[in-house]
């Protein structure tokens, strides 16, 4: 038999834990610097500080050291992760390869629905950046980007960039208001949304060539003058 109607049964947010929240909220406090690379993680001031208890900390370090925010040292416990060159080199390697990827398919295969959408998202960025604030800003890049993989047809690549999402925001932060560089960061992700606006998929590989190419310039340099 089939039950129709129950309008009042649908979920229409996903919910959020307290776990989450908690993630969530760590998360952002190590991309936006608030806990320096290297810095103790001790329990009993993070319970303190975020009104939880051990366990929910305990569950939160170890979520974030698969994220590569965290590392876990002997005799020492968690710290903040350290982010230097050679892991940075090897994250923009990836971002190259998958970004390029789903760029080129998105203006290939991209819909009205979807150049709208990345519009809006691009609009989002502009606001971000005009704010200032490393939150807006990377939370506002991280949606500009799921547009276009979404578009492309990219979900898996979508999966493997979300796993790097937290090692990824934080160089994004160190470098998209940054400056001394070639091209602004907000006129990079102009040029990748023109590129698939239009419907090409050369010059949208070659946008985010240039946007990655930009980026980890900045952070190479910016990467050595912490290790000084």
């Amino acid at each position: 038999m089939t039950q129709t109607g129950f309008p009042d049964l649908k979920i229409d947010h996903t919910p959020v834990t307290l776990r989450e929240i908690v993630q969530e909220k760590m998360r952002e406090a190590i991309i936006e610097g608030h806990f320096e690379p290297g810095q103790r993680l001790v329990e009993r001031p993070l319970c303190d500080q975020l009104g939880v208890s051990r366990t929910v900390v305990r569950e939160t370090i170890r979520y974030l050291e698969a994220e590569g925010l965290v590392e876990i040292l002997p005799n020492k416990g968690p710290i903040v992760a350290n982010l230097d060159w050679d892991d940075a080199r090897q994250i923009y390697d990836i971002r190259r390869m998958l970004e390029s990827a789903a760029a080129m398919a998105c203006a290939e295969l991209g819909d009205k629905k979807t150049r709208k959408a990345l519009k809006a998202a691009l609009a989002d960025l502009e606001g971000a950046f005009d704010d200032g604030s490393p939150r807006a800003l990377f939370k506002a890049t991280a949606q500009f980007y799921e547009v276009i993989f979404t578009g492309a047809g990219h979900a898996i690549a979508w999966e493997v960039v979300n796993r790097l999402n937290g090692r990824i925001s934080r160089l994004r932060v160190m470098t998209l208001s940054t400056a001394d560089r070639k091209k602004p960061g907000l006129g990079h992700m102009t040029a990748i949304y023109n590129a698939i606006a239009d419907g090409n998929p050369k010059t949208a590989r070659d946008a985010v060539h240039a946007h990655i190419d930009d980026a980890s310039t900045i952070a190479k340099r910016l990467l050595a003058q912490e290790e000084e």
